[in-house]
């Protein structure tokens, strides 16, 4: 238990640290601003979490690694974030040119990133709270990480409704795709989608009434009465 709370307590001063470097200086403070309204539930859950043991230390570990990601989109604005910049230094080469990129695309591989990085912790609320098993142990966790995905692009129209002109564009930083919202919902589904069945392969290897929990999960109980 000891070691839990010292790991769990350890990725949240590495991210308060992160985040306050971050903090400072943003390119956009106004976007940094309206980005980082993000971190206020996603704070409230973790300390939920912790204090409930909902989240393994590989849940959070993930949770923390998305924050990390979501800091570097926030204070850059994911638009501008110069992977390629730093790709190029390193390797002398910029990363957008081996798939012929035009776009800046690290706001791609964070709503990927959310549906890799995001599902499984989201299950083992499921397991903790809601005491799920078997198959709704799989769909529950990615139906809300597509739904939450989702609603986060009505969110960003909403704010752009709001704001208008540079600062609304700036934060819905589509870069003139009109099917941005599309194809981050597109990713954060397959990044979830990745996440659930590496999860049900491992479970299906290693626990050895798989099976019988899945079917079981389905039935349905005769005695349970009607409700209108």
């Amino acid at each position: 238990m000891f070691e839990y709370h010292r790991y769990v307590r350890t990725l949240g001063i590495v991210f308060l640290i992160f985040w306050t470097a971050l903090a400072i200086q943003p390119l956009n403070r106004q976007d940094w601003i309206l980005e980082n309204l993000l971190m206020i539930p996603v704070t409230g859950m973790v300390v939920w979490g912790y204090r409930n043991h909902l989240f393994t230390r590989l849940g959070f570990t993930l949770i923390f690694l998305f924050c990390i990601l979501h800091g570097i989109g926030a204070h850059y604005t994911y638009s501008q974030v110069p992977y390629d910049v730093w790709w190029t230094s390193w390797f002398g080469h910029p990363f957008n040119d081996y798939f012929g990129w035009e776009r800046n695309h690290f706001d791609r591989l964070v709503h990927f990133s959310y549906g890799l990085l995001i599902a499984y912790p989201i299950r083992e609320l499921f397991l903790r709270v809601a005491k799920v098993r078997g198959f709704w142990g799989y769909f529950l966790p990615l139906d809300v990480t597509l739904s939450t995905s989702g609603f986060y692009e009505l969110v960003e129209w909403v704010v752009v409704e709001v704001l208008g002109g540079e600062a609304g564009m700036e934060y819905l930083g589509s870069q003139g795709d009109i099917w941005d919202a599309q194809k981050d919902m597109a990713l954060a589904s397959t990044g979830a989608l990745i996440a659930i069945l590496i999860t049900a392969v491992i479970n299906i290897r290693c626990q050895r009434d798989f099976t019988h929990e899945w079917l079981e999960s389905l039935e349905v109980d005769p005695n349970e009465p009607d409700h209108l």
